[in-house]
């Protein structure tokens, strides 16, 4: 039986006094293009910081490749944060070269064809890029990378609504054929619904559904039906 690739066991997270994560418990299988969805402060992002690493939980634990999360961990993961960190002089072609040579695991032939795939100008500079030019680059540099898991932290952000349908059509494609787990958090339900097989939804730092989106159609219809539902009524665990 194939170890999944995240498990979650009261997994407890607070800033203060806010509980961002509240007793999660979740496990995600291997090799699934799965959605973590939820309303804006439901936990998605502190989810992915924990399995990155970026921070430790207060109580309970998280495992990541059936490790805990570190630095060892991190070489087999793909993290796309909300906004990037650039040389504001550097252009998208060398934002690419940093990626060969940092990063683990990195093709630079697939970036460059992913590039051109998303309209990607590899000469303009960084500092006059637009919001959604940015979420390009970011979105290159983490699908080149041929590493285990992959995870996007709402990755079309700031991309136009045209360019958006084609970047996740290509996406679906892309991914298709490849032994990658992927996590993605979207505001964009409706466009991304395709993409996902697997689904956890959340709400208050806790899961409030997680499992196959065969499971959930069957159930709820739409993931816009999932959201009217879940979402629009007190959760009683």
């Amino acid at each position: 039986m194939t170890q999944p690739i995240v498990i979650c066991q009261q997994a407890t997270k607070r800033y203060g006094k806010k509980t961002a994560l509240d007793k999660l418990t979740i496990t995600i299988p291997t090799g699934r293009i799965v959605g973590v969805l939820g309303p804006n402060g439901c936990g998605k992002s502190s989810l992915f910081r924990a399995i990155t690493g970026l921070i430790r939980v207060d109580e309970g634990s998280i495992e990541v490749l059936g490790q805990q999360p570190g630095w060892q961990t991190n070489r087999g993961i793909a993290y796309l944060p909300d906004r990037g960190r650039w040389y504001p002089n550097h252009s998208a072609r060398q934002a690419l070269e940093w990626g060969e040579s940092l990063l683990p695991g990195f093709d630079m032939d697939t970036a460059k064809r992913l590039a051109n795939f998303m309209d990607v100008d590899l000469e303009m500079k960084l500092s006059g890029m637009s919001r959604g030019q940015e979420a390009r680059i970011l979105l290159i540099l983490c699908m080149a990378r041929n590493v285990p898991l992959i995870i996007l932290d709402e990755p079309f952000a700031g991309i136009d609504v045209m360019s958006r349908e084609a970047i996740i059509s290509g996406l679906i494609d892309y991914l298709e054929n490849r032994n990658q787990s992927v996590l993605i958090s979207t505001h964009d339900i409706q466009e991304v619904e395709g993409l996902f097989d697997y689904t956890v939804m959340m709400n208050q730092g806790t899961a409030i559904w997680s499992g196959e989106m065969d499971d959930l159609r069957a159930e709820y219809g739409s993931l816009h039906n999932v959201f009217r539902t879940l979402y629009k009524k007190e959760w009683k665990p």
